[in-house]
């Protein structure tokens, strides 16, 4: 069942403050056998000082054995069952970029990538390479043109950028053209429905003309399509939990989804700490707050376990500015798990820590992977995670007599 069926009838007002600190894909694994994972080799005197106090579990992104991407991750988090509602990527990055999606439109989500000399992949993400170079580029391709198509191109952040289409007639069931791996050429544009072939007879013209306008680039010299989708209905925070929500991050594809679930975007942060300079401004102007933290996954997804270490250790250093706002419920946990021995997302289960007054401690003393396996919130599908904190809240009336 849809616990927002139950949320959206039993919530109730009051002064209460959640706060939601997500660490991107902060799940591991041991680097080698017996080792520790990233979490548990990391410094969090503050997250396991917490997690003494509170409650841990292990949740579930969406179902057992289901890898998440980032987009039904935060879904997840957020309450919505990320298998009814089914969002882009490529809405939640235009979304992000302050993009309205209409009724028309089929948005993308597109990687600068580099390319050799037989026109194979050597680097997904060309290096990374910096806004301030890749923003150009994006703008350049604003010169493609198809006719009958109005054609949007707006930049990201670093080797990201959003492409959207305009047109009657278009569906956004096209496959991806990114391989997910180096030494082979980007793959077509392929329709998987009918409704969707003219998106992918466009896909595949802008495609073409975009390379010849990248050729020669030192860095970028290609591109591949994500997350081809269309605009979708969610029922918003304050229909479904009387929240006024807030929500605080850095990437423009995390912004876009909490915009979708009618959180206000506060601030235009930098940093994490610059993050928690906004929440502490905006502190008494909402109910919840959404605080993302992207790096621990791009750290995991490199492949990195000691940089990653690092950025573990950088969220739990905020722990305690956030703590001296006295927020009535604080949630640590991630939106998947992202091991540095995989170099990817992953099916494993998300440490997460509640603590709340009301809470019921269980006898975890750290927060970790192999502590939340014992913890009093069990497994558990994210789905339930808000409902939690509702309760914890006391913003949940007693449903029956």
């Amino acid at each position: 069942m849809d616990p927002q069926i139950l949320t959206r009838e039993l919530h109730v007002k009051n002064d209460s403050k959640i706060v939601m600190l997500v660490a991107d894909g902060i799940g591991g694994l041991p680097i080698e056998p017996g080792g520790p994972t990233e979490l548990e080799a990391a410094k969090t005197p503050n997250l396991d000082r917490l997690a003494k106090k509170g409650v841990l579990g292990s949740m579930y992104p969406i179902k057992p054995g289901i890898t998440p991407g980032s987009g039904p991750g935060h879904l997840g988090l957020f309450g919505y069952d990320p298998i009814k509602y089914d969002i882009g990527r490529g809405v939640l990055e235009a979304t992000g970029v302050g993009f309205h999606v209409g009724p028309n439109d089929v948005a993308i989500r597109c990687n600068f990538c580099a390319l050799d000399a037989q026109g194979s992949i050597s680097d997904r993400r060309a290096g990374r390479i910096a806004t301030e170079e890749s923003a150009p580029l994006a703008i350049k391709l604003r010169q493609v043109k198809i006719p009958g198509v109005e054609i949007f191109v707006e930049p990201v952040k670093e080797h990201r950028f959003v492409v959207v289409f305009r047109s009657e007639g278009l569906g956004g069931d096209v496959a991806d053209t990114d391989p997910q791996k180096t030494g082979v050429p980007p793959l077509d544009p392929v329709a998987e429905d009918p409704a969707s072939q003219k998106t992918a007879q466009i896909a595949a013209e802008f495609v073409k003309q975009a390379q010849k306008l990248l050729a020669g680039q030192p860095k970028a010299n290609g591109l591949t399509m994500r997350g081809f989708s269309v605009a979708p209905h969610l029922p918003s925070y304050e229909d479904a939990y009387g929240l006024k929500a807030a929500a605080i991050a850095v990437y423009p594809m995390y912004k876009g989804l909490a915009q979708l679930v009618g959180m206000s975007l506060v601030g235009q942060p930098g940093s994490l700490a610059e993050e928690i300079d906004v929440l502490e401004k905006s502190w008494h102007d909402y109910d919840f707050f959404f605080i993302h933290f992207k790096y621990t996954d791009s750290r995991g997804e490199d492949g990195n376990f000691a940089e990653k270490v690092k950025m573990i250790e950088q969220f739990d250093a905020i722990v305690p500015r956030v703590e001296k706002l006295k927020p009535d419920v604080l949630i640590a946990t991630g939106d998947h798990s992202t091991p540095a021995a995989m170099k990817s997302h992953s099916w494993h289960p998300v440490p997460t820590l509640l603590w709340a007054p009301t809470c019921r401690p269980d006898r975890c003393q750290a927060y970790s992977e192999s502590e939340a396996l014992y913890g009093g919130l069990g497994h558990f599908e994210a789905v339930y995670l808000m409902p939690l904190a509702l309760a914890h809240a006391n913003r949940l009336a007693k449903y029956g007599a």
